[in-house]
Parts: structure tokens; C-alpha cells; sequence
């Protein structure tokens, strides 16, 4: 099967692309638009893309919301308590029927890399064992990493340290930690400190949810930073949300700058889910309660997007499509200029591989796994303004998912 009339992002014209079984053959430019030899897919002059990736998500926690009660208050902290209620009712069984109902409705949406963080302050240990099956069922449809996540912290819960060398045992892909919700900022120092050696000591990637607050004070991506820089792992390290630093102040975030710089960490941002659950504490001025993504960009540091819940106790709303958070992402954050509108899908793409640290799986090039989307735009700019739809996804060479676009008949 090959993919002619392709535009392909950073390049002019049209081209043919080449598959061979589950690679990448060749990327052949056209002189024109083609007619369409049988078997193979006319992307129409539209973008064809590498997939699209989720780079955060808890398919543990999704598909849960209200039960067995709401958060009412909307803060994350209401959420915490509301999915340790919920927790004491998970099996087997429901964590994994509703984490593939999830990966069905990303799959819809042209995702094919998922991270997915697990809960893992749970002596049975009882999601992150179903969610490694699930990760060995759902192969097929997407590549999925697994992070050890110490929802209720490693130092402050009752045994975290032990719970998180054994998920590690069990499977997990990368340590996790949330040190701003540690008892202390003594005990948050430690945890880092903690999954930092457990990372480097099993060669594993590491994810933390770090100072995922308003609070001006909470200040642990400094810490994770330095561990990250002292030991050369930038490339492996990512903070999530680091929501903290939309209130941090300029003369510390000038410092702070420079030291991120030097640690070559990633950040993820959730701005749907950041800018619902931050800013509860604000009468007005209300702040947007999202860290400094448009400045991260800017400083050359890579930053991309990501869903984090799909209806859980953190985020009532979702259907898996990134193109709604990529939108909205823009917005909130004060990207809608030219030059990021020209660039945006990096956002939920290259970005986002480079934090999950893909290499040579991903992209577009000539050996490289045929896993690819079919858009419904030709550039950038036109996808997002139009919210435009993957039409169809190629994974391993083969046909996943194609959709039909729908018309509208004016009378």
C-alpha cells in the first residue's frame, strides 16, 4: 500500500509515499496531482503526518467521574479524595474494560503513543497489573508506556518506596513522583532524590508531576532539574503541568530559566485539565493556572500537549481527541500568532516523541515504522483552524482506522 497526493509538513509539493510491509520505503516527490492506483490511499493534497501522541493520561482513573461521588469544588485536591474513594471499588476487570474503551476512542483520533500514568499507591497494586496487560492486548493499536504513579506520594504514604520498586518490577516503563503533594517539602526533596536513583539505577524513563499548584512557593522542578542535570538525564526527565510557574515571579523564573536550559528536561502541559482545576483559590485577578509554555517554547526547551483525564474526579469532560486540546492549548496560552499556528501540530507530534523518547520509532523517513495519519487539512494552520480529523490511520503498514468526513447539504 503506498499514499500518493501527500503534502508532508516543512516540504513543498506533493508527494508519494512509500511503504514496504511495516516500514517506510521512500518519500517520492510528484510533479502533480495522481491518479490513485487500486489499493492504494489519496490523502487528496492533505497532511500526512507521523501519529499523533498522548503524552500524559491516567486510563487507570478515566471514565469514573461520579462514582461514587463528583467533585464538587473542582480543585485537585477534592479530586485526589474523590478517586481515593473510588479507588477502594476498582477490579481487574473495570480497570481494564475501561482503559481499552479509552484507547478505542484515542485510536479514533489518530493517537498511536500513549503514556499512561497508573496509580500505584495501592498495596494490591491492582491497576498497574491491569494495565500491563492491557498494554500487552492493545499492542496492536498503540505503543503505550506505564508510569509508577505515587498519587498519594512516596515518602508521606505507608510503604510508597516499597510499592514503587515493585511496580517497577511488575512493569512499569517510567518513575513517576509528586513531590508538591509530599507532607513536607523535606519529604518532596527526598522523593525526588528517591526516584531519581530508581530511574537511573533500572535505566528507566522518568515523569513526575511536579508543583502542580498555584502555589508561588512550591518550587520542586528546581530540584528535579539539577538531579536531572548532575546525572545526565535531561533527555529521559519530564515535569508535568509545573502549573506553579504561571505564578512564580520573573526574577526567580530568569534564574529558574537558566537552569532548566541546562538540564535538557521536557515539560508537558494539560491546559483544559490546568485551567479547570487551577486558579480555585482566586477570587479576581484570576490566574490561568498553567505554566509558561508559549516562554519554555521560545527558550528552545521542548514542551508539548496532553489530555491528562478523559471523565474522571479531575476532569468531567474529553473524547480523546488531542486536536481539541491542541485548540484550545493555543489559546489559553497566548500562542495564536503566525508563527505557531504554522508549527502547532509539533505540539502533539514531534514534540511530544521527543519527550517519550521515540528516536528512530517515529517521523516520517525512509526505514522508519509505517505508522502514519492521513489528515483532513493541508497545513498546519488549516488543521486547526478547521479542528480538522485524522482520516485515516496507518499503523505497521496496515489500515486502523479511516473516516468518513461529514457533509452538510445546504436547501
Amino acid at each position: 500500500m503506498n499514499i500518493v497526493n501527500a503534502r508532508l509538513r516543512g516540504k513543498e509539493g506533493l508527494f508519494r509515499i512509500e511503504l514496504d510491509g511495516e516500514r517506510i520505503a521512500a518519500l517520492v516527490p510528484q510533479a502533480g496531482p495522481a491518479d490513485t492506483p487500486a489499493g492504494d490511499l489519496d490523502a487528496a493534497s492533505n497532511l500526512v503526518t507521523a501519529p499523533f501522541i498522548e503524552p500524559h493520561i491516567h486510563l487507570d482513573a478515566t471514565l469514573t467521574a461520579g462514582e461514587p461521588a463528583w467533585n464538587m469544588s473542582g480543585t485537585l485536591f477534592e479530586g485526589i479524595e474523590r478517586w481515593g474513594e473510588r479507588k477502594a471499588l476498582v477490579t481487574h476487570e473495570d480497570s481494564k474494560t475501561r482503559a481499552k474503551k479509552t484507547i478505542d476512542m484515542l485510536v479514533d483520533h489518530g493517537i498511536q503513543h500513549v503514556r499512561t500514568h497508573v496509580d500505584v499507591t495501592d498495596p494490591t497494586l491492582a491497576a498497574l497489573k491491569a494495565m500491563v496487560e492491557v498494554r500487552d492486548e492493545t499492542r496492536h493499536l498503540v505503543d503505550m508506556q506505564i508510569v509508577a504513579f505515587p498519587q498519594e506520594g512516596i515518602e508521606s504514604f505507608e510503604g510508597g518506596r516499597r510499592l514503587m520498586e515493585e511496580a517497577v518490577a511488575i512493569g512499569a516503563d517510567v518513575v513517576g513522583g509528586i513531590p508538591h503533594f509530599e507532607n513536607t517539602r523535606e519529604q518532596g526533596v527526598s522523593s525526588i532524590h528517591f526516584l531519581m536513583d530508581l530511574a537511573e539505577r533500572k535505566g528507566l524513563l522518568v515523569d513526575v508531576h511536579c508543583d502542580e499548584t498555584d502555589d508561588p512557593h512550591s518550587r520542586f522542578l528546581e530540584v528535579l532539574a539539577e538531579q536531572a542535570r548532575v546525572r545526565g538525564m535531561g533527555a529521559r526527565v519530564t515535569a508535568s503541568h509545573t502549573t506553579a510557574m504561571g505564578s512564580y515571579d520573573n526574577a526567580y523564573c530568569s534564574k529558574l530559566f537558566r537552569l532548566l536550559k541546562m538540564s535538557g528536561i521536557n515539560f508537558i502541559s494539560c491546559p483544559t485539565e490546568s485551567i479547570h482545576l487551577q486558579g480555585r483559590f482566586d477570587t479576581y485577578p484570576k490566574r490561568r493556572g498553567l505554566t509558561r509554555v508559549a516562554e519554555i517554547d521560545r527558550a528552545g526547551m521542548n514542551v508539548c500537549f496532553a489530555q491528562d483525564s478523559i471523565v474522571d474526579p479531575w476532569y468531567p469532560l474529553g473524547n480523546g481527541n488531542i486536536m481539541r486540546i491542541l485548540e484550545a492549548g493555543l489559546h489559553i496560552c497566548h500562542m495564536l500568532g503566525y508563527e505557531d499556528l504554522q508549527r502547532g501540530l509539533d505540539l502533539i507530534t514531534d514534540n511530544s516523541a521527543r519527550t517519550l523518547n521515540l528516536g528512530d520509532g517515529y517521523g516520517l523517513e525512509p526505514g522508519r515504522p509505517a505508522n502514519l495519519l492521513i489528515l483532513s487539512a493541508p497545513s498546519d494552520y488549516e488543521m486547526i483552524r478547521t479542528q480538522g480529523h485524522a482520516l485515516a490511520s496507518i499503523r505497521k503498514g496496515r489500515l486502523l482506522m479511516q473516516r468518513t468526513p461529514a457533509r452538510v447539504e445546504r436547501c
